[in-house]
């Protein structure tokens, strides 16, 4: 029955070949191209609870009086937006969890979207012919930040409307068209009437819409284009080695999907994330100190704070300080982060065929020191949207901080690229091809041998590991008991 139900919809439609084609498709083994998964199955997450979530929350900034079940708040006005995220929280039948599982899946989300990125950059898998994809995909990173910031800041808190605040300052720098651009994110001055809805509308139509869209051609590309692989046994540039498509690799696709769901499902259920209620709704004149922002725009709020008050008055128009690392730091940061595949090319000269086994990042002295030494730029930057919060734990001075932390980013940069480069240069020095690499052995006796060959026979009782011949080091005796 099976049979004459496919030959019927085959005599209809001829797919039996690309469906036979698309089935034998080989995916590579390798634990790190599951990041990408990770970031697809949190994405879905985020769709299923973020409907559930629509279905109760109101995105307006009328004030009304809340009467709902959290105490504290009682007779407080606050926006209409705060008091339905309130009640989603304290009333709906499984609102807290999924608000959780929400902001978590968000997180999730944009930390593997990172990380992916940063294993295609490490490893090479950036280069020809996969420039588009990796465009693509830096795509996905910015609207991805984009789209977090915009939920984050929906329920009208204390926290997210600080926030607000500094991305409307943000705007207002650009120069020439900064009054123009805030005027149409906000809908007028801050504390706008529309920014809520606005925002609404963006997080929950526009950017998941570009989102979807994107993640279409990155998946479309990269079924176009064959996976990349590391180097090994039976691999080549022109193969793939790995599992088929079906059943292996869509078996094991949904059992990792269920691992997922169930470790953000945990993390909703146990983990407290977004605790709006302990902020309060947003007073333009109760912003605290201690304001932080999700993880992935602690860069951008660390650069604000270190950044010198310098303005510059130019052709009649004046350049704010909070241009700089606001909108001029970003703009560099993304721009060589899109365009990097062509400027390697453009130095390394390697465009003049395609690229399909990858790097080990110590093959790229390099490349791999350059990209240290720019995380732990940002790693500075993330910290230093804490000094507020720091300086009260350690009882230490802010400006002192301050101070120190400018210090530290622009030593620390050049130090971790080139220790990060000289260890490459050194790990390329040893052995690497397969079964050639160094292994240390124990013997019988109890002698340590180190075979640079590979096998462990212990053909060359000389240690490199740490310069002493141990071929004769007697055993250890055993331990009473043993």
């Amino acid at each position: 029955m099976i049979k004459r139900f496919n030959r019927w919809f085959d005599d209809r439609l001829g797919a039996s070949g690309f469906v036979r084609t698309a089935l034998n498709k080989v995916f590579p083994d390798h634990w790190s191209f599951m990041l990408g998964e990770i970031a697809l199955y949190s994405f879905l997450l985020l769709l299923l609870t973020g409907v559930y979530l629509t279905f109760f929350f109101e995105p307006s900034l009328k004030e009304v009086m809340y009467h709902g079940s959290y105490a504290p708040l009682k007779g407080v006005e606050m926006s209409q937006a705060y008091e339905s995220t309130l009640h989603l929280s304290f009333e709906v039948r499984a609102g807290m969890v999924m608000r959780q599982m929400h902001h978590w899946a968000a997180i999730v989300f944009l930390a593997a979207i990172v990380v992916h990125v940063g294993r295609v950059f490490f490893t090479g898998a950036f280069r020809r012919p996969r420039e588009i994809n990796w465009v693509v995909g830096c795509s996905l990173l910015v609207l991805a930040m984009a789209n977090g910031f915009a939920g984050y800041s929906l329920p009208d808190d204390q926290l997210s409307g600080t926030g607000l605040r500094i991305a409307y300052s943000i705007a207002l720098s650009i120069p020439l068209g900064g009054t123009w651009v805030a005027y149409l994110l906000f809908g007028g001055e801050f504390p706008s009437e529309s920014i809520i809805s606005r925002l609404f509308v963006i997080h929950v139509l526009f950017l998941p819409l570009l989102i979807l869209g994107l993640l279409g051609a990155h998946m479309a590309i990269l079924w176009r284009q064959k996976h990349t692989q590391f180097r090994g046994k039976g691999k080549t540039e022109d193969n793939v080695v790995g599992s088929r498509l079906w059943p292996s690799y869509a078996l094991k696709s949904v059992g990792f999907f269920f691992i997922v769901s169930a470790v953000v499902a945990l993390l909703g259920g146990v983990a407290q994330v977004n605790p709006i209620w302990l902020y309060g709704p947003f007073r333009a004149a109760d912003v605290s100190a201690a304001s932080q922002p999700d993880w992935y725009v602690g860069w951008l709020d660390g650069a604000l704070r270190l950044f010198p008050g310098w303005e510059i008055r130019a052709f009649g128009h004046t350049i704010p300080a909070v241009f700089f690392p606001g909108v001029l730091l970003p703009t560099v940061s993304f721009g060589l982060l899109f365009g990097w595949p062509f400027i390697e090319a453009r130095f390394t000269k390697e465009n003049e065929r395609e690229y399909h086994l990858l790097d080990r990042p110590r093959e790229r002295p390099l490349r791999t020191g350059i990209g240290v030494g720019v995380i732990s730029f940002y790693v500075v930057l993330f910290f230093a949207a804490a000094t507020d919060v720091l300086a009260t734990v350690f009882d230490v001075s802010v400006t002192g901080l301050l101070v120190t932390f400018r210090a530290v980013l622009i030593a620390l940069p050049p130090v971790a690229a080139s220790v990060t480069y000289r260890l490459c240069k050194e790990a390329n020095a040893l052995p690497d091809e397969e079964g050639t690499a160094p292994v240390v052995s124990r013997t019988p006796s109890g002698a340590y041998v180190l075979d640079d060959h590979g096998g462990g026979n212990g053909s060359n009782g000389a240690s490199r590991a740490d310069g002493v011949d141990h071929a004769d080091t007697p055993a250890p005796e055993p331990s009473p008991g043993a």
